[in-house]
């Protein structure tokens, strides 16, 4: 099933481009509640979104996994597809409740928003769980990994290595953090809407964008790191120390950027600086897994021959 979570992913990620394109043709306004600007970041972040659940969601031990990563990409889809509609319609998405018909599609909105949050949830209590069957590879006395234990992933059944475990948790802490900040910009809108105050709505939601957009894709920034740098020759605890470095750097350059959303500062618009910030985080991570793929002849022989002895990518 993972395949058809891939390819629901990949084509997100188009659908989000072919609104760029028609941005640059068609033009009209880049802010506010009825632009393009709307399907073609949504289409990009939840295609990203989707993409990196069912790569990350392979090393969390959760019940019931490929029906969680099936009901995020399929949440995912119904919120571009909802997104991308109004769009064309010419009307705002969220909060707008002027018709019958926009009230069901702001509500599926709503209700997607939920699912997702619900499955972020529980994606990371499942990565804060306790693993009995951590990897005994590790050995802290003589301070590296034995030469079989070097990939992101160990042999099945013996759990994460430190350094990827660490990531994951990261990562799906950011996530929850990033739909926590959804979860209120949705709230303060239906406020503003239920006690007839429509307008405001698109106003007051949108200020938490930036905090929402720079914790959203910690998920794949941390997991990719730690994957690259598995396929290199540092030694484990060096690893973990370097993926440890990279977190407290993210957790703290995002929470700067959510305390200046949150006190109203921004330096561009915050529509443009949630662009910027989902860019530049999923930008890093992309960037890293492609350099991963870049490696010396010599090293990919020797890391084939680490996989050849059962290793497990």
């Amino acid at each position: 099933m993972n395949r058809l979570w891939y390819a629901v992913g990949v084509l997100l990620v188009l659908a989000g481009l072919v609104h760029l394109g028609v941005f640059v043709v068609d033009g009209g306004p880049w802010e506010g509640a009825v632009s393009w600007r709307k399907p073609f970041t949504f289409g990009v972040s939840f295609g990203l979104s989707v993409l990196t659940l069912t790569w990350v969601a392979g090393f969390v031990r959760v019940r019931a996994r490929a029906w969680l990563v099936g009901a995020f990409a399929v949440a995912s889809t119904v919120e571009v597809a909802l997104i991308s509609l109004q769009a064309w319609r010419g009307v705002p998405s969220h909060f707008n409740m002027e018709t019958a018909f926009d009230t069901a599609v702001a509500r599926g909105l709503a209700a997607g928003g939920g699912v997702l949050i619900a499955i972020a949830v529980t994606m990371t209590i499942a990565a804060f769980r306790p693993n009995p069957t951590a990897n005994p590879a590790f050995r802290p006395n003589p301070g590296r990994w034995s030469d079989s234990r070097l990939d992101a992933r160990s042999e099945p059944g013996l759990g994460l290595v430190p350094s990827m475990r660490s990531a994951v948790r990261a990562g799906f802490a950011t996530l929850l953090v990033a739909v926590t900040f959804g979860g209120i910009m949705i709230a303060r809108g239906v406020v503003e809407v239920m006690t007839g105050h429509q307008r405001l709505a698109y106003t007051v939601a949108v200020a938490l964008k930036p905090a929402h957009a720079v914790f959203m894709h910690g998920v794949l920034l941390l997991p990719a790191l730690a994957w690259l740098l598995a396929h290199t020759s540092l030694s484990e605890p060096q690893r973990l120390r370097m993926v440890r470095l990279a977190t407290w750097t993210y957790v703290t350059s995002a929470t700067a950027v959510s305390a200046l959303a949150v006190a109203g500062l921004t330096p561009v618009s915050a529509s443009t600086a949630s662009v910027l910030c989902a860019g530049a985080i999923s930008g890093l991570a992309i960037a890293t897994l492609v350099l991963g793929r870049i490696q010396p002849a010599g090293q990919r022989s020797l890391l084939g021959r680490r996989h050849h002895t059962g290793c497990r990518g």
